[in-house]
């Protein structure tokens, strides 16, 4: 049987077409990714069945290493180092993302709902929401 040049194209082209979806299997947010916001990097690993993620360094933990939880809203948290802090958790594994978890900001102390959706092999999308339709959208980047 001999394969005519659309066909190889058509084939090519459903390769391609398949290629995100393996792109985006449970384990591919695992490692290390620059956030936006103040260069931030956050590490995701699993937690169980779920995934993590800590804080690892940004601006200010980098002009202070011992910068501690000021703006976090429950007073006894206040102490806590920033660095390693985790700001990621609970998350379930469904449909190429993890959503129904939560992503803490100690810029302003708030927790909101989270969702992550891989976005390619060294990028993904991180959608953060206090209600529903009250979201925002960060691109992160792997660092390798």
């Amino acid at each position: 049987m001999r394969i005519t040049i659309p066909a190889a194209g058509a084939l090519v082209a459903a390769l391609l077409a398949s290629a995100p979806a393996v792109a985006a299997g449970p384990d591919s947010v695992l490692g290390q990714w620059r956030a936006t916001a103040k260069h931030g990097l956050v590490e995701i690993s699993r937690c169980g069945n779920s995934i993590c993620g800590r804080l690892l360094e940004s601006d200010n933990i980098r002009s202070n290493p011992e910068l501690r939880d000021l703006n976090n809203k429950d007073s006894s948290q206040r102490g806590r180092k920033l660095k390693g802090l985790q700001i990621l958790g609970g998350f379930k594994g469904d449909a190429g993302q993890w959503s129904g978890g939560t992503i803490y900001n100690p810029e302003d102390g708030g927790t909101y709902k989270a969702t992550i959706t891989p976005a390619g092999q060294d990028t993904l999308k991180l959608k953060g929401c206090i209600v529903w339709p009250l979201c925002k959208t960060q691109t992160w980047t792997r660092v390798r």
